[in-house]
């Protein structure tokens, strides 16, 4: 018997909230990144492995947050705490060594295909180890071309991303960069989920893991805080923000202006 699957139990509010982490935690890892490469001074390790973080935390909240609107009509859905949690460091590493991959290697063809299909592949094991996460009365299964379909969206938003990441200077061309982000990991998780049948079992007394709502919520939180407090972080740092180099200091009594073609420095 096929289970009767709805990803959209809360109408446009889950995929809408979904989107949004997305593009905070593309927004965050974006701009990290770009102020590692500008980094003279030992910390561009410490910013890879905040953007890199950023960018999975982003990844995996919209994930979860999107599952809150998945149900099976005739079944109830609870989530294995082991795997959930594991789907979310397994997004942190291998999106961090593709972020790293491309911060020290730079924007070259082989950096940036080797880490875009690193980061990409992360982020569909993230997606597919998370549902492994699921319990319900039934067995999942999937359509295997809509699953590469899947796969390859990740890996071309990846590749897209670390190139952006790299590649874009300033604030706003940053930021339409991590609205496209949204929009493709978006798009990979739905056609995920596109490639979901629930085969239902017969009837069972209990599930196993814990119910969503009592896992989900409390997950949910440390990463979102953790998006907060790295906002916060590019918040504080004026020249992440607007993708500056230097700061540009006006010149007062007695203060040298700067010779043609060149700018004050930090």
């Amino acid at each position: 018997m096929q289970g009767t699957v709805d990803g959209f139990t809360y109408g446009l509010v889950t995929p809408v909230a979904a989107y949004l982490m997305a593009c905070l935690g593309g927004a965050l890892g974006l701009r990290c990144t770009a102020r590692s490469l500008r980094n003279e001074h030992g910390w561009k390790t410490g910013w890879l492995a905040l953007g890199a973080t950023a960018i999975a935390s982003g990844i995996w909240t919209m994930h979860f947050i999107a599952m809150m609107g998945f149900t099976v009509k005739e079944t109830p859905i609870s989530y294995d705490a082991t795997l959930t949690y594991a789907s979310l460091g397994v997004a942190v590493v291998m999106v961090g060594i593709g972020v790293f991959i491309v911060g020290y290697r730079g924007v070259t063809p082989m950096a940036l295909v080797t880490g875009g299909t690193i980061t990409g592949l992360g982020v569909a094991s993230m997606h597919y180890l998370g549902m492994a996460g699921m319990r319900l009365r039934g067995q999942l299964q999937y359509d295997t071309l809509t699953v590469a379909l899947s796969v390859v969206i990740a890996v071309v938003a990846a590749t897209v991303a670390l190139w952006a990441a790299v590649s874009i200077r300033g604030f706003l061309p940053s930021l339409g960069a991590s609205l496209v982000m949204g929009v493709a990991v978006s798009g990979m998780h739905y056609t995920g989920m596109a490639a979901l049948r629930v085969h239902l079992h017969g009837p069972a007394t209990t599930t196993g893991g814990e119910t969503s709502t009592l896992l989900l919520a409390p997950m949910l939180i440390g990463p979102v805080i953790f998006l907060f407090l790295a906002g916060v972080v590019v918040m504080f740092d004026p020249k992440l923000v607007m993708g500056r180099t230097d700061w540009q200091r006006p010149a007062g009594p007695g203060v040298p202006h700067p010779a043609p073609g060149t700018s004050w420095r930090r």
